[in-house]
């Protein structure tokens, strides 16, 4: 997923020196002497994004005045376990477009995504031994697994008409939202922080990714393709009832709820223009964005336990902004 706003930017400019610094440890951790493994690794890294997650632990890590080397290591660690997942998802979604671009499964291959999803998770655990700290290899030893236990999640309730809101926001925490969770733990674990903040930092980061997920599902209905990069109606497409559908149905007539019922348990997309108009229609959209606030907000209150710096002020205006994303 991507964000367009200016706090995003204005965050990133602030650890543009500290990203590079992880760019150079990406490039030297992906080399192979297989080279479809660099191929396909280069192809999904070259795409692009705004890498929020490691960037989400450098900005903690700043906040938290943390400066050592090992953040550096630790943020690849974290994109390479999102690539890992972003490989294994476009597979099992049989995804064509990421960011624009073809999926790597469409230009390679669903076999080879896989693998090299493999080979990105089992370098980054080979990267985080480098830590030397059981708390961090834990931290990240169970994020892992229970992202893998939220894509299993999904995939039991793809074509499920009838699934709850909290069955909706217990898969959206397990599969997107704790890297973020993770991420920002991470950084208090490397500066030693206190239980409290600890805490602090990891409900910013689960807080934020729920937010990020949640218009992301918003976008589904109300985006643009081409600032997106990715077809609309995807979601539909997949079998996927996310918020904007779950409250369209319990706002709907019974026409409507039996309409957006077919269409999730069908996949069908011939009525989307009929769905999208029910969604909004049903004030769907702006209930499902509401839900989004509530969670930026609790990012925004978790981090009052910070000291007030350059970098806890930009982590402030990612939550604060955030809903300003249009792609």
């Amino acid at each position: 997923m991507t964000v367009n706003s200016s706090s995003t930017t204005a965050a990133l400019a602030l650890i543009a020196g500290d990203m590079q610094a992880m760019d150079a440890v990406i490039t030297r951790s992906l080399s192979s002497d297989v080279p479809l493994v660099s191929q396909v690794s280069q192809h999904i890294i070259a795409a692009g994004g705004k890498r929020l997650r490691p960037a989400l632990l450098l900005l903690m890590c700043g906040a938290l005045d943390y400066r050592g080397e090992q953040r550096f290591n630790l943020a690849a660690v974290v994109e390479f376990i999102h690539t890992a997942t972003l490989l294994h998802d476009d597979v099992v979604d049989e995804s064509t477009l990421r960011r624009g671009r073809a999926t790597a499964n469409a230009s390679f291959g669903n076999p080879a995504s896989v693998l090299v999803g493999d080979f990105l998770y089992s370098r980054a655990f080979q990267m985080m031994v480098d830590a030397g700290d059981m708390r961090i290899m834990q931290t990240l030893a169970e994020a892992t697994n229970i992202i893998a236990e939220g894509e299993v999640l999904q995939l039991m309730n793809m074509h499920d008409a009838g699934l709850s809101e909290d069955g909706y926001l217990r898969v959206i925490r397990s599969k997107t939202a704790k890297l973020f969770e993770a991420s920002a733990r991470l950084a208090a674990l490397l500066a030693g922080a206190s239980a409290a903040v600890e805490q602090a930092c990891a409900d910013y980061g689960q807080a934020l990714g729920t937010a990020f997920q949640v218009i992301d599902d918003v976008l589904d209905y109300d985006g643009d393709a081409a600032e997106m990069g990715k077809n609309l109606g995807d979601d539909l497409r997949e079998g996927k009832a996310t918020l904007p559908l779950i409250i369209a149905m319990q706002r709907g007539t019974a026409a409507e709820q039996g309409m957006i019922r077919h269409a999730i348990e069908t996949g069908g997309t011939e009525r989307l223009a009929e769905i999208v108009a029910i969604v909004r229609q049903t004030g769907a959209l702006q209930a499902t964005r509401d839900a989004a606030a509530s969670e930026a907000q609790r990012a925004i209150q978790a981090l009052a336990v910070l000291g007030r710096n350059t970098y806890s002020e930009a982590l402030l205006e990612l939550a604060s902004q955030l809903l300003q994303r249009r792609s």
